[in-house]
């Protein structure tokens, strides 16, 4: 996740919506949107609630900016970066490896998938899934692939990932480490690969 200091301004921490977001991102994925209070992100942030009310109507307002963030920090971001890798088959590989890597240190995409049940969080997880396989599938697309096999192989990559980010939280011995995880992402791409 994507944490920034607040930004100083004459020796006070102005805080922007940006940072409150952050602070919310960082609760869920310490105890979930129950997590999400204002007054404590509010001490931990180091400052008052009415820095909150600044920025945000409510709490639910906080929520969704939060949930926003989380999309374009760990969705958009990331895909412009890879943009910048002209083979298609590389990026994919990159791709693997960033997304593995984050996940295993952040347990906030499990806690999201866990609060699915909740309208905000569905709409959210709902279009930023649909957004990823959309993007595994064109480069597996940009690979060679026929569109519609492409879609089935971005599916099945993005399956791979989700089950590989719930094993890290839940059971996290069951996956290798260091050159073992290397190893076994290499191989998995070269399986989704394999024409």
């Amino acid at each position: 996740m994507v944490q920034r200091p607040p930004r100083k301004t004459s020796g006070k921490a102005r805080l922007s919506a940006d940072d409150w977001a952050d602070a919310a991102l960082l609760a869920m994925s310490e105890g979930g949107l129950a997590a999400v209070a204002v007054e404590p992100l509010a001490i931990r942030l180091g400052t008052t609630k009415g820095s909150f009310y600044w920025h945000f109507a409510n709490r639910d307002a906080l929520i969704e900016a939060a949930l926003e963030r989380w999309a374009e920090t760990q969705t958009e971001v990331l895909i412009t970066e890879l943009e910048t890798e002209p083979d298609p088959e590389r990026r994919l590989r990159l791709l693997f490896a960033e997304a593995i890597g984050s996940t295993a240190d952040d347990p906030l995409e499990v806690t999201l998938l866990a609060t699915a049940d909740d309208p905000r969080v569905a709409a959210v997880l709902g279009r930023v899934t649909e957004r990823r396989v959309a993007y595994v599938a064109r480069l597996f697309t940009e690979a060679g692939f026929p569109e519609p096999e492409a879609r089935r192989r971005g599916l099945l990559a993005y399956s791979v990932y989700l089950g590989h980010a719930q094993l890290a939280h839940a059971v996290p011995a069951t996956l290798p480490e260091g050159d073992g995880l290397t190893g076994y992402l290499d191989r998995a791409l070269d399986l989704l690969l394999m024409r």
